[in-house]
């Protein structure tokens, strides 16, 4: 996870330098705190999901490309293992984004584990936002807006996140799932205008 969050922190700086903007303009933009952007820079910080997409957002840039290595090739691999682990729950869960790709609409690919008793809340996401989710192991409740759905394993939902969502495992076994992430324009909602960054 070292190496990850300082792939992260190089690629904010650089993307903040781009936009010539201070981390001040950087949090304005972003609504994440100085103090967590300078952790962020320098590699010191585990972000949430929330803070890196919130960061991917105002840099304009997409969650895959936040952290994944900034290289033009027409086809990438992620081998096994080697996924971003963005999310750890307290009993051993995690969310770890596979594949994506860059801007400007931004697709994600994740795997998810949700150990027996964890819950991963999100934000809302930008407009137009979707997500796509088939369960393969397990039992999972995902609650979008005031709408509660249990899934069993097999079934498989989609759903608009541009509003407030969790997943929660209330079971006694783990809860494995795939998860896309589709968010057109990525990174448009919090963009500054260039004349208010100078």
């Amino acid at each position: 996870m070292e190496l990850l969050a300082q792939s992260i922190g190089a690629r904010v700086k650089s993307e903040r330098k781009k936009h010539d903007w201070t981390l001040d303009q950087l949090s304005e933009a972003s609504g994440v705190s100085r103090r967590m952007l300078i952790n962020v820079e320098q590699g010191t910080a585990n972000p949430s999901v929330s803070i890196l997409l919130r960061l991917a957002d105002a840099l304009g840039i997409g969650l895959p490309a936040l952290v994944e290595p900034p290289e033009l090739r027409t086809a990438m691999i992620t081998r096994k293992g080697e996924g971003a682990a963005l999310w750890t729950g307290e009993n051993g869960g995690s969310g770890i984004l596979v594949a994506g790709n860059a801007t400007p609409d931004a697709l994600e690919l994740w795997d998810w584990t949700l150990a027996p008793g964890e819950r991963h809340e999100s934000e809302a996401h930008s407009e137009g936002t979707r997500e796509l989710l088939h369960l393969h192991k397990g039992s999972l409740t995902v609650e979008v807006n005031d709408e509660v759905f249990e899934l069993r394993a097999g079934d498989a939902m989609s759903f608009h996140s541009d509003t407030a969502h969790a997943y929660a495992n209330t079971h006694k076994t783990p809860a494995i799932f795939n998860l896309c992430v589709f968010e057109p324009s990525a990174g448009t909602t919090h963009k500054m205008e260039d004349n208010n960054a100078k």
